[in-house]
């Protein structure tokens, strides 16, 4: 039998698609895939963008910081419909090939229907600024500045609407076993063995029950690690590809723990809802989402206590990170992976076959959180409910002090860590709208920071610092390195272009801050920090954030031109297209 879901009502889904059709102009016309010509005659704010002989795209658009472009949707003809744009722009505008519009329009079609499932169920800001943490998670729109931010190729709608974090369901996670021979295990000091985070994540009698499955079949419990995996994961990819481990028991069905877990932004990840003081589990998803394929790189995975070990004994031996700023490391505390006897094995293979199955488990934010003290991750503050008003206008309002102020909270509660990081130790994190969570008081008002994604997202300046001496050689041999002047691109792109470019114009429009306010705010933070650490001022000049231009990263670009949707040996990075004026700049 064919379930049908409910026919979607045609005005939301036009209503969905202009707007997508908006973002694809702005971010793809910031980019400089496209390149709007303005036109004068239908007013200083109106632009039109030749597609050929006969069709002409026009609209209204606003310009920002970092030369980014705000289209409005409702400004936008001859029509809205971004899948009409990509079909008669694919070759000669976006000069795209047969195979990339093909699954561009794919990522399209389910990003739309992403937006619809978001749209039936969505809260005013005044309700979505009552959810905790984890619920919030599931009202969020996706990526700001990649176009077909919720494609996820591999799922079918049944699966996106089951596992997806706007479907907001939790599950129980099933576990398995899986022998020594395939599966390695690293945790941090607290956690030297297996047995001391078991004892932490699983109840006696259920950590009992999955040992005497395993004696059941005949197989010695301590010759065999222990983990949750993806139930979409054992079905399409553990059941068929780890086949001969299954049959003779080297991986073992265990059953669940029991414990109701929710999907974050994403998707892999899932946060405790039964026992929000348990770790949050990271587990690979051969899914095609955004930039990457959803996996766990095995020797990063391997890696992650060690990196966070180094990171966290940073911060415990600095009075600024620790004491004054308050910053939270959620560190990734305990890893297994699992190899494929043959992925493995072979470098060459596309690298979503060597990241198929381990965990992560990371620590939970609840448990560093004070009384009165509530989190919400950067990417909420650029929601904006159905009713036009922003998440960030709500709280604003709730914190009862004047916008600017609210700013300068939000600026000092983001900015010194990062920046001590990036000064001090030479190291930075990628502070983007979800690894970056903003601590607020019971005011509302923020008052520090959380950051998360340890492995995947903390580089180091490949010219040695004396700071670099503590770092195992692990750790060392694991973190990717750039060169001191690009390593500032990290904050340029993960946090100002990535979150801050968005957010300057919803302050504009619903707080009364003017964008060049709003910068020089951004720049009077950066600017207090050196002085504070006058004797860093050699620091500043190799890792300068206030340069006149800086390189546009581009996300799309990667997608559209620079890989496609072929498979590669490595993890793509974003594509470098010119350089954009720097608002933190002042001459």
């Amino acid at each position: 039998m064919i379930s049908t879901p409910p026919a979607p009502d045609p005005s939301a889904w036009q209503s969905a698609a202009r707007r997508l059709l908006a973002k694809m102009l702005a971010e793809f016309a910031y980019e400089e895939v496209i390149v709007p010509e303005p036109d004068p005659a239908a007013g200083p704010a109106a632009y039109r963008l030749r597609i050929s002989d006969t069709l002409t795209y026009r609209f209204q658009a606003g310009r920002g910081a970092y030369g980014s472009w705000q289209v409005d949707p409702a400004s936008i003809g001859p029509d809205g419909d971004p899948l009409h744009f990509v079909s008669q722009a694919h070759d000669a505008v976006l000069g795209l090939g047969g195979d990339t519009t093909g699954h561009l329009i794919r990522e399209l079609l389910t990003t739309l229907r992403a937006d619809l499932r978001l749209a039936e169920e969505a809260l005013p800001a005044a309700d979505l600024a009552d959810l905790d943490y984890a619920e919030l998670e599931g009202h969020q729109t996706g990526h700001p500045w990649l176009v077909a931010n919720k494609g996820r190729i591999g799922f079918s709608d049944a699966d996106a609407a089951r596992w997806a974090p706007e479907a907001r369901r939790q599950h129980r996670l099933p576990w398995i076993a899986v022998h020594h021979s395939l599966a390695k295990y690293r945790g941090v000091d607290t956690l030297a063995t297996p047995d001391l985070l078991y004892a932490d994540e699983l109840p006696p009698a259920t950590l009992d029950s999955f040992r005497h499955t395993v004696a059941d079949r005949d197989k010695d419990p301590a010759d065999y690690l222990l983990l949750p995996v993806h139930p979409w994961q054992w079905e399409h990819v553990v059941l068929p590809l780890f086949a001969p481990a299954v049959a003779d028991g080297s991986i073992i069905a265990l059953g669940t723990d029991n414990d109701l877990r929710l999907p974050q932004q994403s998707v892999r990840t899932f946060l405790n809802t039964s026992r929000p003081q348990r770790r949050t589990v990271k587990l690979p998803l051969s899914v095609l989402n955004t930039l990457v394929w959803r996996g766990l790189p095995t020797e990063r995975t391997l890696a992650a206590p060690a990196v966070t070990a180094w990171v966290q004994r940073l911060h415990a031996e600095d009075p600024f990170l620790c004491d004054e700023t308050r910053v939270i490391l959620l560190g990734e505390v305990a890893s297994v992976t699992v190899a494929h006897p043959q992925y493995d094995r072979l470098p060459t293979v596309p690298y979503q076959y060597r990241e198929l199955l381990g965990c992560i488990w990371r620590e939970p934010l609840a448990a560093h959180l004070e009384p009165g003290e509530r989190a919400r991750t950067l990417a909420a503050l650029l929601h904006t409910d159905t009713y036009g008003r922003s998440f960030t206008a709500e709280l604003v309002t709730r914190s009862g002090v004047a916008p600017a102020v609210w700013l300068r909270h939000l600026f000092c509660a983001l900015l010194p860590p990062l920046l001590h990081f990036l000064y001090r130790y030479g190291t930075v994190f990628s502070p983007h709208g979800e690894n970056a969570i903003v601590v607020f008081d019971e005011h509302d008002v923020p008052v520090r920071l959380a950051v998360k994604d340890f492995v995947d997202d903390v580089n180091v300046s490949a010219e040695a610092l004396p700071e670099h001496g503590t770092m195992p050689d692990d750790v060392r041999a694991v973190l990717l390195t750039e060169e001191p002047g690009f390593l500032t691109q990290f904050i340029h792109s993960g946090l100002f272009v990535g979150v801050l470019r968005y957010l300057a114009p919803l302050c504009r429009d619903q707080l009364h801050v003017p964008e060049a306010d709003f910068w020089a705010l951004v720049r009077d933070e950066i600017i207090r920090y050196q002085e504070r650490f006058p004797h860093l001022k050699e620091r500043f000049a190799s890792f300068d954030l206030l340069t006149p231009r800086i390189d546009r990263l581009c996300l799309n670009r990667n997608r559209l031109h620079l890989d496609g949707y072929r498979d590669r040996a490595e993890r793509p990075h974003a594509a470098v297209h010119g350089t954009v004026p720097n608002p933190l700049h002042v001459v």
